[in-house]
């Protein structure tokens, strides 16, 4: 239940560390790309709360999708930045914060809003996020008394699935479950299945998995969750899947909003569509698990955002 969590989701764990280490290191300005716009509702948060400026990136399609995150963000005191270069969705709005910071490096403390880019960025975000893990160990452990059969977590870069997942590494009878965006499906060019159908490349300071276009250049992507519409993926997940530790799976954007309008009207919970493309895979999973396996999804956001989106999407399915 990262959703529970001020702001709305797992992004507030990284931005407060995040936010410290740049006070602390004299800086005085977080800079940051966001694609759904919760990481960078959480850092203006953060930043807030420390003292600091706030610059956050966003492309153009996000920002008038997630325009209640983009209110919020304003409200903080951010300064938001519409990228309308390219596919104006979160690759771009990486590369544009990117630029910023290159040119502005001693003032400014690139805030990072996934386990992605050049080290230590994968690891410094990993580790702010392992609180996750660490939380669901204790609390599964005093309520049932026994680890999980399985976890299951979205990812796009996948900050909150390495949250998740690390703590349970170790413990090889525990299946673990990466689900990412197969959008109009696999067998289109609308989707951002990194894993499933990327090859290795080179995207913003990582070697990784990268979706990749004719001429090798990262390919334009889709997924009808914003945080998950990324053509490449953080280096630890793509190590986990090459040693066979984590399975990733593909959930498109007709059984995401399925698991959205399920979990709304079965226990009252409006999920982010991030965090619907796992709960789709839990709807999956659990008939072929036994009866009493235990399943552990994370909650990794909450759907406020999505809201106009979806009733949108419902609109059009009514009309079909």
């Amino acid at each position: 239940r990262e959703d529970l969590n001020h702001t709305g989701a797992h992004k507030i764990n990284h931005c407060l560390g995040e936010a410290l280490l740049a006070k602390r290191m004299g800086k005085t300005t977080l800079i940051a790309e966001t694609g759904a716009g919760q990481h960078g509702v959480a850092l203006a948060t953060a930043a807030a709360l420390v003292g600091l400026e706030c610059e956050i990136h966003m492309g153009a399609i996000d920002v008038a999708k997630q325009r209640p995150n983009v209110v919020r963000m304003e409200l903080l005191g951010a300064k938001v930045v519409t990228v309308d270069e390219g596919g104006r969705s979160l690759k771009e709005a990486v590369d544009s914060a990117f630029g910023v910071y290159a040119e502005h490096y001693d003032e400014y403390f690139f805030a990072i809003g996934s386990v992605v880019g050049p080290d230590p960025f994968p690891t410094m975000v990993r580790d702010f996020q392992s609180v996750v893990g660490r939380e669901t160990r204790a609390q599964i452990l005093e309520a049932e008394g026994r680890l999980p059969d399985a976890l299951v977590a979205s990812v796009g870069g996948g900050s909150n699935a390495m949250g998740l997942f690390t703590e349970f590494l170790p413990d090889e009878d525990v299946r673990m479950y990466g689900v990412e965006p197969a959008g109009e499906g696999l067998g289109t060019d609308r989707h951002a299945a990194t894993m499933s159908l990327g090859a290795p490349g080179v995207l913003h300071g990582m070697r990784t998995l990268v979706l990749q276009d004719g001429d090798g250049a990262p390919a334009p992507v889709h997924s009808i969750a914003s945080g998950l519409d990324y053509p490449g993926v953080g280096p630890q997940h793509a190590h986990l899947r090459a040693i066979g530790r984590v399975e990733y799976v593909a959930v498109d954007d007709e059984r995401t909003l399925d698991a959205f309008m399920r979990l709304a009207r079965t226990e009252g919970i409006l999920p982010a569509l991030e965090s619907s493309h796992a709960l789709a895979w839990v709807m999956e999973l659990a008939p072929t698990l036994p009866t009493d396996a235990i399943v552990v999804a994370n909650l990794s956001g909450r759907g406020d955002k999505d809201i106009d989106f979806v009733a949108e999407r419902l609109a059009e399915r009514r009309a079909r």
